[in-house]
């Protein structure tokens, strides 16, 4: 029997007052007359405990925000994106609505069953996370597989700055090679400026450090050495070192997983170009205090390989070898002719031009085919007698995190 019936029965067949019977049971006296009135109206079950719980709360949110916040959620994820409370926070407030709490979205996408309970979790105190301090200090770089409909296997090759997680370049080959790498690297440097540094794994085409010394240093070291760009390496069977570029992977194949499957490469290049757009103005990061990697990216400014950052004038352009073994360069004010030789005629060239230094390299092969330092008062400059040709050696290993 509970404490509320004995009290009402005191009263009512006990012959107790309600005075009385309030200071026996340790209530108050409005009590009392408030279990009265109740089991006059109700018997036994107006006894009962009560919820203190208000019939309106003036802060709820409304049906409108949660049919939209639910809405969003299908939306993105059919899109095969990322549909987190706080990534949907972002886009209300993108279009104009005052979001609730990323708490109170949370609730509501899990009230609804959308959310597939996880394992716990790896806690965040025990992740130590390398990250660049400004735009262009390192650039991530690797390739990763995808198929065709027909199931033709194809090969897509990223940059990303390590910084700002900024696209940087994204597309797609039949096989990934060395003059890809290179021709790649170029479009990006030309769009974004030089890095400082490069990081990616040690696939032959970025690097021949695992090679046991054999055939030097091969097109993208050479390129990178001469641009005073540091490369880094991560270390053999350790893939964490390059931790953003390989979660990126995983972004981009569920983008492409939700997508109409691509029935040629041009058509893939297509969609990446789409994700590319979506993934660097469209999508919040977390990692980057929900900023997207646009908005990062050209916040702060960027940083340069060392003899840019030294004030020096410096710059890459690619150009072809005439049939007269020449190519032609502006330099103070004038066009420069530079003899490359015919033996290498129709070559592609990358001239790196440093003041008033500079060196030409084949593309696709990293030799150094002339050096030149421009005499202000000729138009035709020969090259130097003591140009060294390819370059040979070792390449020294260099930390495994930026």
């Amino acid at each position: 029997m509970s404490k509320n019936k004995v009290i009402v029965l005191a009263v009512l067949e006990g012959g107790m007052s309600r005075s009385e019977a309030a200071r026996r049971y340790g209530v108050s006296r409005r009590w009392v007359h408030e279990l009265l009135v109740r089991h006059a109206e109700h018997g036994d079950a107006g006894l009962e405990a009560r919820s203190r719980r208000p019939r309106t709360s003036p802060h709820a949110t409304g049906e409108e925000v949660r049919a939209r916040v639910l809405a969003l959620r299908a939306e993105l994820v059919s899109e095969g994106l990322d549909a987190g409370p706080a990534t949907i926070a972002w886009h209300l407030e993108k279009e104009g609505s005052t979001a609730p709490a990323v708490s109170t979205i949370r609730r509501i996408i899990t009230a609804a069953g959308l959310v597939a309970p996880e394992p716990r979790k790896r806690p965040k105190s025990s992740l130590h996370r390398f990250e660049a301090a400004q735009p262009n200090e390192t650039w991530q770089s690797d390739f990763t597989h995808w198929h065709l409909a027909d199931g033709t296997d194809t090969e897509i090759i990223d940059f990303l700055d390590d910084h700002a997680r900024y696209l940087l370049h994204l597309s797609a080959h039949p096989r990934i090679t060395g003059p890809i790498v290179i021709e790649a690297f170029l479009d990006t440097a030309a769009a974004h400026g030089l890095p400082a540094s490069t990081l990616t794994d040690n696939g032959m085409v970025y690097t021949t450090r695992l090679a046991g010394g054999r055939g030097g240093r091969n097109a993208f070291e050479t390129l990178i050495a001469s641009l005073g760009i540091a490369q880094k390496n991560g270390s053999p069977g350790h893939p964490q070192t390059q931790g953003k570029v390989e979660r990126f992977h995983q972004t981009l194949k569920k983008w492409l997983a939700s997508q109409p499957q691509a029935h040629t490469i041009a058509h893939l290049n297509e969609l990446l170009a789409k994700f590319r757009h979506i993934y660097n103005h469209e999508r919040p990061h977390r990692a980057i205090g929900r900023h997207t990697p646009h908005e990062a990216y050209t916040q702060t400014p960027k940083a340069a390989p060392a003899i840019a950052a030294q004030g020096e004038h410096f710059r890459v352009r690619t150009d072809r070898v005439d049939a007269d073994g020449k190519v032609t360069l502006r330099h103070a004010g004038r066009l420069r002719h530079l003899g490359i030789g015919r033996a290498h005629r129709h070559k592609r060239l990358i001239l790196l031009v440093h003041d008033a230094d500079v060196t030409a390299i084949e593309h696709g092969t990293g030799e150094i085919l002339a050096e030149f330092t421009i005499d202000p008062t000729k138009g035709y400059q020969p090259k130097k007698h003591n140009t060294p040709g390819p370059k040979t050696g070792g390449v020294t290993d260099v930390p495994t995190h930026p």
